[in-house]
């Protein structure tokens, strides 16, 4: 049995880490949870107690949140080469940071029908939603991946981001977005993880 644990459901934010997992290249176990019981069951409350897919269990270890888990596991096994090198660590926290706050939160407001005002502006973290994806497409103008050249872990989690909003309008198709999610597409990992997502959800349909 491997030592990491993978709680997702094909249909949820999960696809995030199941790329990951498969950059990786590290043995793992997968648990598919259902989300009307296996989800809000006590075995799983126990994990995570939001009763939200994906988690995952490392050497006896609970991480939740698609940041962490995509950070923790580019740390946890440096043999994949997705950490960063000292000089891309100043872009990898940031935007690994500024994915998981501006960003999300811009993109979710804004889906849900609420934007701050001008006024009220300074209380949000990414003041409005046009500055917040301004500045990530600004970035990617200028950069092939986050940190620059080189693809590192915070290209799953942001590249993620742009690639599920590109797809179903929640970001605008602006050039540098389509650019990086087509060459975040092509990655081997990310196809055998929609692959096997995929395949996955074709069973839960079929099995209604």
């Amino acid at each position: 049995m491997a030592e990491l644990t993978f709680y997702t459901n094909p249909m949820s934010r999960g696809q995030i880490i199941r790329w990951m997992l498969e950059e990786v290249g590290a043995p793992y176990d997968s648990e598919i949870l259902d989300y009307a019981s296996s989800m809000k069951g006590e075995e799983y409350r126990a994990i995570n107690p939001m009763m939200k897919v994906p988690a995952i269990v490392h050497n006896g270890r609970v991480v939740t949140e698609c940041a962490a888990i995509c950070a923790y596991l580019a740390d946890a096994f440096p043999e994949a080469g997705l950490g960063p090198r000292d000089e891309e660590k100043a872009d990898y926290f940031r935007w690994f940071f500024f994915g998981a706050g501006p960003l999300e939160q811009a993109v979710t407001n804004k889906a849900a029908g609420f934007e701050p005002t001008e006024e009220r502006q300074r209380m949000f973290g990414y003041g409005n939603y046009d500055l917040a994806v301004n500045t990530l497409a600004n970035h990617l103008a200028n950069h092939d991946y986050i940190c620059g050249s080189r693809f590192t872990a915070v290209d799953v989690y942001v590249g993620s981001q742009v690639m599920w909003g590109v797809q179903f309008g929640t970001l605008p198709k602006l050039d540098s977005f389509v650019a990086y999610a087509e060459r975040l597409a092509g990655r081997e990992a990310y196809r055998r993880g929609k692959d096997i997502d995929n395949q996955l959800i074709s069973e839960i349909q079929a099995a209604g």
